[in-house]
């Protein structure tokens, strides 16, 4: 089993900053790419920023410049740390993992999504 915890959403003022954590545990033989996604309300979800195993990452063209993703390979963590936060960065943020497992089985996981909101 794979299990996600996310933490580090919160209410803040514009122009502000807010990291999420991500930490993957469970039984994992292999994490290739980590990602980032958001939903805000009305809206689909969408792909905010992915990191690969090796640490290229992409973003999409909204955050560039003010969001960085990252991750540590050995603590099976990754972050996104959000700065020049606007309203329209209001959302519920989601981990994404793509894992291999103990099963050798190979699937993308999800965390319980934690919540962003940024007033102006």
């Amino acid at each position: 089993q794979v299990l996600l915890a996310e933490s580090g959403g919160g209410l803040v003022q514009s122009g502000g900053s807010l990291r999420l954590s991500c930490a993957v545990s469970g039984s994992i033989i292999s994490i290739y790419d980590m990602a980032w996604y958001r939903q805000a309300p009305g809206k689909q979800r969408e792909l905010v920023a992915t990191i690969s195993s090796g640490g290229s990452d992409v973003y999409t063209d909204s955050v560039k410049g003010r969001f960085t993703i990252s991750r540590d390979n050995a603590k099976n963590t990754v972050d996104l740390q959000m700065n020049s936060l606007e309203p329209e960065d209001t959302a519920v943020y989601y981990c994404n993992v793509d894992v291999r497992d103990s099963d050798y089985s190979r699937g993308h996981y999800w965390g319980q999504g934690t919540q962003v909101t940024v007033y102006s």
